[in-house]
């Protein structure tokens, strides 16, 4: 049997989109296998650790006939294999060890991020980036500060995360359906994030209707420690199943422009009283990135904590932009 002329798309060429995932650790790994499994794009895997992102990629393409996935993979130490990229997702720097806060990555994750953002921008000019790099809000800072890329091209990944935990805590305690939770998680990737309870509700019911106060503000505490308390169990790594699989709810929104509303770290310009910052609000993700941010009416306590928030991010930012000026 012999093929020839074979054309795509019924004598049309549609050309797949292709995502960048620099980090080919658990978390950038995971998220590159779940995006291939769904088809969203080709992948390349980037990591500079010579083999570890080829082995990795030629694994997962090895698993594609099993799954039924088709999709190209690569895995590289070269960012010319990166070039004209569509989305490209930051999972590269150090992972938290126990004992230590997001706020201790700071000044190594700096660098690392600062350097990655720079190889992206020169390949992928025109990409959309996704920042997972912790302490997040200080990250994406960075990224932005380094890209100059507008806002609706640049989000950090947090919120959607955030709102994922207190999402699985609502439902066992309540013993219902994790499909019938909804929750928004507000402000900085941290300890001093702020749940909405007065926004989740389980099957259109609000929250504060199922629970008493003191069990929701159990469950707010264990979402705000969420990321900890992972690290404590596993002792010698932290999360990456639940980052990943937030990571590729917001690529699917953005590639398939979907224009699902999804609480991501953005640059507030007015919003909530907030200019210059990145904080975690819900937003309208789609085909052009963030495309909009959905401004909530917050109470008086809310907005409190908010800007209590917005405090811990000012810090980090501070520092940010002390160790960009000195590089």
């Amino acid at each position: 049997m012999r093929w020839s002329g074979m054309v795509r798309g019924d004598n049309r060429y549609f050309p797949r989109k292709k995502v960048t995932i620099v980090g080919s650790g658990n978390v950038g790994a995971t998220a590159a296998f779940l995006a291939a499994q769904k088809e969203l794009a080709d992948i390349v895997l980037l990591d500079v650790i010579d083999g570890v992102p080829q082995g990795k990629a030629l694994d997962m393409y090895e698993a594609s006939p099993i799954q039924g996935y088709d999709v190209h993979i690569t895995g590289t130490q070269n960012y010319a294999d990166t070039a004209a990229s569509d989305v490209v997702v930051i999972t590269a720097g150090l992972a938290r060890k126990p004992g230590m806060s997001r706020d201790d990555l700071l000044r190594s994750n700096v660098g690392i991020v600062q350097q990655v953002t720079e190889n992206i921008v020169r390949h992928s000019p025109d990409c959309i980036l996704i920042v997972v790099t912790n302490p997040l809000d200080a990250m994406v800072y960075t990224a932005s500060k380094v890209s100059g890329f507008p806002r609706s091209r640049i989000m950090g990944m947090a919120g959607v995360l955030d709102a994922a935990r207190m999402r699985s805590f609502i439902a066992e305690a309540l013993d219902v359906s994790i499909r019938d939770v909804s929750a928004f998680v507000l402000g900085g990737h941290g300890d001093t994030m702020v749940p909405l309870t007065r926004y989740a509700t389980v099957a259109g019911v609000p929250l504060h209707e199922m629970l008493d106060e003191a069990a929701i503000e159990a469950i707010c505490q264990r979402t705000a420690a969420g990321g900890a308390e992972i690290v404590r169990l596993l002792k010698t790594g932290s999360a990456y199943y639940a980052p990943a699989a937030a990571i590729v709810a917001m690529l699917e929104s953005i590639i398939r422009d979907q224009n699902h509303i999804m609480p991501c770290a953005a640059c507030l310009q007015g919003e909530y009283g907030i200019d210059g910052y990145f904080m975690g609000v819900p937003c309208k993700l789609g085909g052009g990135g963030m495309e909009a941010v959905v401004e909530l009416d917050l109470s008086d306590e809310e907005q409190a904590k908010l800007q209590a928030s917005l405090a811990s991010v000012r810090s980090l930012v501070r520092e940010v932009d002390v160790l960009l000026a000195a590089s």
